[in-house]
């Protein structure tokens, strides 16, 4: 039995725009367990979807678009692809940029070891940029918003980490923390529907680092 639906941020006949709950993959993996897929058929008893129009790594909330129907898959899908789609992330790291905005531009590859797989910063790798604004510090982490120009596998942990400033509960990339990756999908549009665009509160492992840092729910969401 599936857990009850997660908070849905737009829905229309033939999208819904769900706000994701860290720790929990969109796929079902090798070994089984809960998914995003297992709510596919509460959102919609079509034979033809639904479908993720997009992914968020498990450990990352926030927005996630899925699709009811093949056609506003395959408009969704052209708007990430031609960039008209935009979406952007709230990070927590570890230190921080000292400069207030910048971009980072490095390739990245996806290596795989008996270890398990990660993606590395290399001169053979995918194209890959980040850009960054500083929203906030307190002396020891800073808080971002990022936003992915390409949309590589673990592109914003592997930025910032690669920066010197790993993102707060990166257990790969980072340090583990007790609340978690600070990742947060935080805004999403779509050119779909004259328009949308939703935003995803933090999730409550991320508010006292956020809290820390200068954000205000009552101001900010």
């Amino acid at each position: 039995m599936p857990a009850p639906l997660p908070p849905l941020l737009y829905q229309s006949s033939h999208v819904v725009i769900l706000d994701k709950p860290a720790g929990l993959p969109v796929h079902t993996g090798p070994g089984g367990g809960a998914c995003v897929e297992d709510w596919f058929p509460q959102l919609s008893r079509r034979k033809d979807g639904p479908w993720l129009a997009h992914r968020l790594d498990a450990d990352t909330s926030g927005c996630l678009a899925i699709a009811l129907r093949k056609q506003p898959l395959l408009a969704m899908q052209e708007a990430f692809a031609n960039k008209t789609a935009r979406k952007t992330y709230w990070a927590v790291v570890d230190g921080g940029p000292q400069a207030p905005t910048g971009r980072i531009n490095l390739p990245l590859l996806k290596t795989s070891t008996r270890a398990g797989w990660s993606v590395q910063v290399a001169d053979k790798g995918a194209p890959a940029a980040t850009t960054w604004r500083v929203l906030g510090r307190d002396g020891q982490t800073s808080w971002l918003e990022l936003e992915l120009e390409t949309g590589r596998t673990h592109q914003a942990r592997v930025h910032c980490a690669a920066m010197g400033w790993p993102i707060v509960g990166d257990a790969l990339y980072g340090k583990p923390h007790a609340a978690g990756l600070h990742l947060l999908a935080r805004s999403l549009y779509l050119p779909i529907d004259n328009g949308v665009t939703v935003t995803a509160p933090p999730r409550a492992g991320m508010r006292p680092a956020l809290h820390a840092c200068g954000w205000r729910a009552t101001e900010q969401g």
